[in-house]
């Protein structure tokens, strides 16, 4: 990548990043070397309070996740960092406002699956690139789905769930947070994989689908799993499986998708940090630093894990590679699928 995407340890050759009375000229003299300015310059940052654009509503998992790594990696980096929140357009509106903000570090954008994926497959009049207009930071982890039902449908595990299905083809109904979210798509690669036939029915909160799931108005949920937890643990819903990889702390008894019958299932909701494209290397190796050091902390993944939330830890290059496979990824589902976006 360029301009310091790739996580690069050198800043530009002319790069102000103290006050104006100390412009920094480096030269790249060696692959892998930080000049004793860089290291200078680095320890430098941050000067002032951070802010971190969250691009959705406060009280989701996305927030409460951002609002968590914010507090702790502040206390790191000696600054204050403020979560603002700016919703709409399924995340795309306050990502779009990040590639705006000066290329200084002090704004930093939360980039999920939605805004760093599926927005680019699904608009091609995008506001922005997500490759080329972003430095990729660090990866937060990432959050499966629970597939959720009612307890009067007669399915206590995705297996009994797909043979009902198959029997009632096309009388059973899943719900989303709406046209072509994670969990739509989930839906759509579990028609796919098991031969079902069910009908997808969107909503514009996880909030609004349990209330349907609960009253019986709907059969099925794909949902992540913070939101539909609670009601498990209180029995007034079933968990059929989860969609991760592997099964998840907070529900240790439920089987995922995968292990249930159809092998290299996967969906999750993954959560990184991005910050303008043409932040110096040198910050962004810091950041990334002290935002994987903080996803260590003991603390932090015991408050994750009630979330439902798996850490992850990679480099810069590591996130911008798992954009780019998660978006021919998608792309794929979508095009087997028949969906057209609008």
């Amino acid at each position: 990548m360029k301009n310091g995407l790739a996580g690069s340890r050198h800043l530009p050759s002319a790069f102000c990043l103290l006050p104006s009375a100390f412009c920094l000229l480096i030269g790249a003299s060696g692959a892998g070397i930080v000049s004793p300015i860089a290291k200078a310059a680095e320890s430098a940052f941050p000067a002032r309070p951070i802010r971190f654009v969250v691009p959705f509503p406060p009280g989701t998992t996305t927030d409460v996740v951002a609002r968590l790594v914010a507090l702790r990696t502040g206390n790191r980096l000696g600054q204050t960092i403020v979560v603002d929140n700016r919703a709409g357009a399924s995340g795309t509106i306050g990502t779009e406002m990040v590639t705006r903000a000066t290329p200084d570090g002090y704004t930093w954008g939360l980039g999920t699956t939605t805004t760093h994926a599926l927005a680019r497959i699904l608009n091609p009049k995008l506001g922005y690139d997500p490759i080329r207009d972003f430095a990729s930071v660090a990866l937060l982890g990432d959050s499966p789905y629970f597939l959720t039902a009612n307890p009067a449908l007669p399915a206590a595990n995705v297996r009994e769930f797909v043979a009902y299905a198959r029997a009632n083809p096309g009388k059973l109904h899943y719900a989303s947070v709406g046209n072509f979210s994670v969990g739509h798509l989930a839906g759509e690669l579990l028609k796919k994989a098991a031969r079902i036939d069910m009908v997808h029915v969107p909503y514009k909160g996880s909030n609004l689908a349990l209330i349907d799931l609960l009253a019986g108005r709907i059969e099925l949920n794909i949902s992540t799993i913070a939101a539909s937890l609670p009601h498990v643990r209180a029995g007034k819903l079933h968990a059929l499986g989860v969609t991760s990889v592997k099964r998840v702390p907070a529900l240790p008894q439920t089987p995922t998708v995968a292990e249930s019958g159809f092998p290299g299932y996967q969906a999750s909701l993954w959560v990184g940090v991005f910050v303008p494209a043409r932040v110096p290397g040198a910050v962004v190796a810091l950041l990334n630093r002290e935002l994987n050091a903080t996803l260590r902390s003991a603390e932090v993944r015991d408050a994750l894990a009630e979330q439902a939330f798996e850490p992850g830890e990679l480099t810069p290059d590591g996130v911008g590679r798992l954009m780019r496979v998660e978006t021919k990824r998608w792309r794929k589902v979508i095009t087997d699928s028949g969906l057209k976006p609008e």
